[in-house]
């Protein structure tokens, strides 16, 4: 029997209008705000409106690191939002949206998959509500009146080898990492040096998914640092009075966007920065407005837990005060033989040894989940060609801990594929918990990331050239201290180099970069190789992403 594809999979969705699925969370058809039948937007007077009602629970997924044979953190995401329905909950899901850069590169996707998906699963993966575009234009606004202002005389005397901020787009493209503009003449400029980033990884992308309203947004887009004087004085965004107008370009997209699971359970599908460029977490006005709405509220965080779960718990949940219930950690016996050392193309046949050795990976990541003062289980994504005996060995090593593994067949079966995990959710969230942040305000910031290096990283050291430590130093003497850092880092290891897999100790974190985004709240530190405009693989998901004869997507999976 051949098995549909995921799109075929959502395509046969029977959904439900999406005023229905408002009123199954008690929204007034007249606080949505349809984009089409299936997603709306739900506005902001009635989420001001929910300030006096209590929270329901807030339940992490993460994941052990990435690999090529796949965990599906997001289908499990949805599978136990769908799960918890099921038993008799009333929870909302809350992930992020897709950017086009990867879904046309290597992912060709990011709604889940077989029967855990959210739908109109296109639309989700391609356009949505145009929140990606909004956040793109309000940050080019914002790269376009910087050089306007050095062209017509530069009163705020910025020194224009000191710009900072950069353009960006949301397509993976390589050839712009670093770029001259303003070439051709004196009509068209002062030529500088500059580069574009991805939109995942844009402060705007930040800023939007870490504001509590549109009051609060536009603040913090006045916060922006954009560059520099000679005498290094910082530029801000609102000096160039670019504030106003982002916010207008941003007022939309700052609303929430609600749309459904296969099985029109409610989901907000909101925000997009990247786990392993950015701090990897939906918004902040989705996470609160369905802690409102819902007894759960079943959220993720961006690739492995030592990337997505730290910001999310060191960023998202300090920011916004958030106190997380329970923890899930994803992890597939196919991953766990991949980290003990077997090849992709090996990994059909039957190996328990492999799988005991690739285990070092899931264990770190819940030692370091539970570092956090949250309870964690493991939901154990099942693949069809798992062996009794390869799931019994992660299940003994995972007990030998003092947790469990429970098996979830949620791809195959939907919520009846992952009724235990979601009983034993309830059970952990309903316990003791003394979530914690990893490091405190005050600590300084280089001190911040040698902190993560150790305790989640395990590395011995941070190192860093000296003019890197004397810019923190000068954004600690200008108040930006008690900032949280912002680790950027490939996802595939614990160390800067993507092929080393497993739990490995003793390596180093070299700091290329660090960057400042004061408006967002964090300071970005770049490790290693990672970059903030991915490239293209060789072999592009575009290649094979077209419509059919009936006009429908293929190729998105």
């Amino acid at each position: 029997m051949q098995l549909r594809t995921d799109i075929e999979i959502a395509r046969e969705a029977r959904k439900l209008p999406i005023l229905e699925i408002g009123a199954k969370l008690g929204i007034p058809p007249e606080d949505l705000v349809p984009y089409g039948h299936d997603k709306a937007k739900v506005a902001q007077h009635f989420i001001r409106g929910l300030a006096d009602r209590p929270d329901g629970k807030l339940i992490l997924v993460t994941a052990i690191n990435p690999t090529p044979a796949g965990e599906g953190k997001t289908t499990t995401t949805v599978g136990l939002g769908d799960g918890l329905n099921r038993i008799g909950k009333q929870a909302v899901i809350c992930i992020r949206e897709a950017s086009l850069g990867p879904n046309f590169g290597m992912k060709g996707g990011a709604a889940g998959g077989g029967m855990a998906q959210i739908v109109p699963m296109e639309e989700m993966n391609l356009h949505f509500t145009g929140d990606f575009h909004a956040i793109t234009a309000a940050h080019n606004l914002l790269a376009a009146m910087i050089d306007n202002h050095i062209y017509w005389g530069n009163a705020l005397e910025i020194d224009a080898r000191r710009i900072v901020w950069r353009r960006v787009m949301d397509m993976n493209d390589r050839a712009l990492r670093d770029v001259v503009v303003n070439l051709g003449g004196v009509s068209n400029g002062f030529p500088r040096q500059t580069g574009f980033d991805i939109t995942v990884a844009s402060e705007v992308m930040a800023i939007l998914c870490l504001a509590r309203d549109l009051d609060d947004l536009e603040q913090r887009l006045g916060n922006i640092v954009v560059a520099y004087r000679r005498d290094r004085s910082p530029v801000f965004c609102r000096d160039l009075k670019a504030d106003g107008a982002m916010a207008v370009l941003l007022r939309d997209a700052m609303q929430p966007n609600l749309v459904q699971t296969l099985e029109n359970n409610p989901a907000f599908v909101h925000g997009g920065p990247f786990a392993n460029i950015a701090h990897g977490c939906n918004s902040v006005i989705a996470t609160t407005t369905a802690l409102k709405l819902a007894d759960y509220v079943v959220t993720e965080a961006g690739f492995g837990a030592d990337l997505g779960a730290e910001k999310f718990f060191d960023i998202k949940c300090r920011k916004a005060g958030l106190k997380p219930s329970a923890a899930v950690i994803v992890a597939t016996v196919r991953a766990m033989k991949m980290n003990g050392g077997v090849a992709k193309a090996d990994l059909g046949r039957e190996d328990v040894e492999a799988v005991r050795r690739g285990c070092a990976n899931l264990g770190r990541h819940i030692a370091n989940t539970r570092g956090f003062g949250i309870p964690v289980v493991v939901a154990l994504n099942h693949f069809t060609g798992d062996t009794e005996a390869e799931l019994q060995a992660v299940r003994d090593y995972v007990a030998g801990l003092g947790t469990e593994a429970i098996l979830c067949r949620h791809w195959a079966e939907g919520s009846a594929g992952i009724e235990d995990l979601a009983r034993r959710v309830v059970e952990l969230a309903e316990g003791p918990s003394s979530f914690a942040p990893l490091y405190p305000d005050d600590m300084p910031l280089f001190e911040k990331m040698e902190t993560i290096a150790r305790r989640i990283y395990h590395a011995d050291e941070v190192i860093a050239e000296p003019a890197i430590r004397e810019q923190l130093r000068v954004w600690e003497e200008a108040g930006y201290g008690a900032l949280p850092v912002c680790m950027a880092k490939t996802q595939y290891s614990f160390t800067t180099d993507p092929s080393v897999r497993g739990a490995p100790t003793g390596h180093v974190i070299p700091l290329r970069e660090v960057r400042l985004s004061a408006g967002a709240g964090f300071v970005v530190a770049i490790c290693g190789e990672i970059m903030t405009m991915p490239g293209l693989p060789q072999t592009p998901a575009a290649e094979v992403i077209r419509l059919n004869a009936a006009g429908q997507v293929e190729g998105l999976f």
